[in-house]
C-alpha cells in the first residue's frame, strides 16, 4: 500500500518525501515476503509434528493408528455432521479416497501446511473441486508464490554465479 500511495502521490499529504515513501514501501514488500515464507516453513513444520503426534501420519507412509469413519485425522476429533447436510458450526469434506474431514482441517492441512495429500492414506488431494469458490483460490497461489519464491533465494547464487561466469566469458563488464 506503502508503494501504491506513493505512485498516487499521497505521501505529498504527509510531507514525506518520494524516494523515502517509495524506499519505505520496497522495504515493507521484502520483508514481508520474507516473514511469509518463513511463516509457511514454519507452518509446514507444525503440521508435520500435529499430524505426528496424532498417530494417523508418519513419515514412512503408514499409519500408527487406524482412522474410524467419524474421526478427522487432522485434529483428532469427531465428526458429527455428515457430508450431506449443512452443519451449523462446520462442514465435512470428502476426499476423493472416501476420507471425510472436517472442513477447515483439511483446508488447514492443504493450504498452511502445504500438504496436498490424504492426512491418513497420501492420495492427492484435488485442490481445485477443494476451493471451488474463486474467492479462496488467491491462498493457494499465495502459498505458490511464497513456494517460488523460496526456491529464488536457495538457488540465487547460483544464478548470480552463472551470470557472472557468463559476463567473463563473453568479457563484460
Amino acid at each position: 500500500m506503502a508503494v501504491m500511495f506513493t505512485l498516487f502521490g499521497l505521501n505529498l499529504l504527509f510531507k514525506i518525501k518520494p524516494e523515502d515513501a517509495m524506499d519505505f514501501g520496497i522495504s515493507l514488500l521484502f520483508y514481508g515476503l520474507y516473514y511469509g515464507v518463513l511463516e509457511r516453513d514454519f507452518a509446514e513444520m507444525c503440521a508435520d509434528y500435529m499430524a505426528s503426534t496424532i498417530g494417523f501420519y508418519s513419515e514412512s507412509g503408514m499409519p500408527t493408528k487406524h482412522l474410524s469413519d467419524s474421526m478427522c485425522a487432522v485434529c483428532g476429533q469427531q465428526i458429527f455432521v455428515d457430508v450431506s447436510e449443512e452443519g451449523i458450526i462446520e462442514n465435512t469434506y470428502r476426499l476423493s479416497c472416501n476420507h471425510v474431514f472436517h472442513e477447515f482441517c483439511i483446508r488447514g492441512w492443504c493450504i498452511v501446511g502445504k500438504k496436498q495429500t490424504c492426512p491418513y492414506c497420501k492420495e492427492k488431494v484435488d485442490l481445485k473441486r477443494m476451493f471451488s469458490n474463486p474467492w479462496e483460490r488467491p491462498h493457494v497461489m499465495y502459498g505458490q508464490l511464497l513456494d517460488w519464491l523460496r526456491y529464488l533465494v536457495a538457488w540465487q547464487p547460483v544464478i548470480i554465479g552463472l551470470v557472472q561466469g557468463i559476463n567473463y566469458i563473453l568479457g563484460l563488464e
